[in-house]
């Protein structure tokens, strides 16, 4: 990959020449967590029941690629949730959860382009699916929290396709739906910010990283390191 350079101050790019055509994709695939929304859902959630120094400080590798194991994370952090109640989950999502800057101005524009907008997450339904509705987005995928007597009880729902999307469910994800569309990969664009978003951001046209951890940054097509999500605008025409 050619070596990045600073397109605009905070937007860096490699690998291409910009603009490029907005039109050209078919479909744009999102992590959630740090991403759409200004919070690591999992870490505020462990604050309910004071661990999430310690939570936290496990998310904070896996995202840095320190953890090379996702699955072998997530099950040692949700093993500190057990306990946490729905109410304390409501409190998450109604207190600190915020869409991310440009998020919906750019979801907005990529829909008139006549693109289809994926959630694909490592994190919660308990948010994913609410995230999807309050941003208009096509499909989501995340993680399904076990819940017995409004309580979690630190273990993962077996899904259709699974029980855990990790960085391979995330890349498996977008592949299934680019040929269920009849598009190539090429016609993807894969927008995240941790080591786990790697994968899908390699098979897609377009790689973003959206005030993302040192090692996506140096593996992104573009980088947008200041501002909202709606600065890939500034590389894509319409």
């Amino acid at each position: 990959m050619t070596p990045a350079f600073e397109f605009a101050p905070g937007l860096t790019i490699q690998g291409f020449q910009a603009p490029l055509a907005l039109s050209q994709f078919k479909l744009i695939a999102f992590d959630m967590d740090s991403t759409l929304i200004n919070i690591e859902c999992i870490d505020e959630i462990a604050d309910a029941v004071g661990r999430k120094a310690e939570v936290a400080a496990i998310t904070e590798a896996a995202m840095r690629g320190e953890i090379t194991d996702f699955k072998e994370s997530l099950r040692r952090r949700l093993a500190l949730l057990k306990g946490v109640t729905l109410a304390d989950m409501e409190r998450v999502y109604t207190e600190r959860l915020q869409i991310n800057p440009g998020a919906a101005e750019l979801i907005s524009t990529c829909h008139k382009a006549g693109l289809q907008v994926l959630l694909v997450s490592g994190g919660f339904t308990f948010f994913a699916n609410r995230v999807k509705e309050r941003l208009n987005i096509d499909f989501a995928r995340s993680n399904q929290l076990e819940v017995v007597n409004d309580t979690l009880t630190g273990q993962l729902v077996m899904q259709s396709w699974g029980d855990t999307c990790d960085g391979l469910e995330k890349r498996r994800t977008v592949l299934e739906l680019a040929s269920l569309m009849g598009i190539q990969p090429k016609q993807c664009i894969a927008v995240g910010d941790g080591a786990n978003d790697l994968p899908m951001m390699g098979v897609s046209g377009l790689s973003v990283a959206y005030h993302a951890k040192p090692t996506v940054r140096a593996q992104a097509m573009v980088a947008i390191n200041s501002g909202g999500l709606d600065r890939l605008l500034e590389v894509l025409t319409a």
